[in-house]
């Protein structure tokens, strides 16, 4: 099994990607925040499935806070210590956003993935419209890449508090929600399909009326081609991710919501 919780990250940050799909709309470069509190802290246990069997193999968590100028964001995954000696995760990921634009304007990725490691630091600069980076496997190492900012592009945590805002009016069945997102050295222009929505029952969380979407699906040593991510949202004032279910190459994964702290609204009464 390959890059755990960066699948259960993925899913959770509404992205499942796919290479190479244009979108066919753009979304807006500006969100009206309206979905999160400061010192909201969500947390995630990820499961992985072998032969029937569910694994419980470790933990996703995703806090948000508010500074004068600036939005914080940052995620962290591991493995359980039990689960360690099949496949160690150690992942954190930190997003800095301009409270006035609504857009990034740093991101850093430092992940340790069994014997994979990645370091990948963006900073955005729009006076210049340049993107610098510094990729490679460790912070030590990375060398040094400049790009053209490309629009209103995101990275990949700053886009999931950016579709939690999206408007009501843009969220119904049959919908696809375009985005623009940047990491790894690539821009990725992807659609998330908004598949439906209606009332389900969530083990360990309740029952909700979510929506359930689509996003499409990166082919690279974690999917293959025909797998599909759905990423249950819970339909109210908080838009949170509630369960999050994808094939991987072998067996499956899912990621259920089993804490928060300081939400505007609470999943758990239901």
């Amino acid at each position: 099994m390959q890059r755990l919780t960066q699948i259960a990250i993925f899913g959770i940050l509404f992205l499942g990607l796919t290479m190479g799909i244009l979108a066919q709309e753009t979304m807006p470069c500006e969100a009206d925040q309206s979905t999160w509190n400061h010192g909201e802290r969500l947390t995630y246990k990820v499961y992985y499935n072998w032969q029937f069997i569910w694994i419980p193999a470790g933990e996703v968590e995703f806090s948000v806070r508010e500074s004068t100028d600036y939005y914080h964001m940052d995620v962290t995954g591991s493995t359980y210590s039990s689960y360690d000696p099949f496949f160690k995760v150690r992942d954190s990921y930190r997003s800095v956003v301009d409270k006035e634009t609504d857009l990034p304007v740093y991101f850093v990725r430092d992940v340790l993935e069994g014997n994979y490691v990645r370091y990948d630091s963006i900073s955005f600069d729009y006076d210049q419209g340049l993107i610098h980076e510094y990729f490679g496997k460790t912070k030590e190492s990375a060398e040094y890449f400049q790009y053209e900012i490309n629009g209103c592009t995101q990275d990949m945590v700053s886009i999931l508090y950016f579709l939690r805002n999206t408007s009501d009016e843009r969220i119904t069945a049959g919908n696809d929600l375009p985005i623009n997102v940047f990491f790894d050295k690539e821009y990725f222009d992807l659609d998330i399909h908004v598949l439906d929505i209606y009332t389900k029952k969530i083990k360990g969380v309740g029952k909700h009326e979510v929506i359930q979407l689509t996003p499409q699906i990166v082919t690279e040593n974690v999917f293959q081609e025909g797998n599909e991510m759905n990423i249950y949202v819970c339909n109210d004032e908080s838009k949170i991710p509630l369960l999050i279910e994808s094939a991987v190459t072998v067996g499956s994964v899912k990621a259920v919501l089993i804490e928060t702290e300081k939400t505007k609204t609470n999943p758990f009464k239901s």
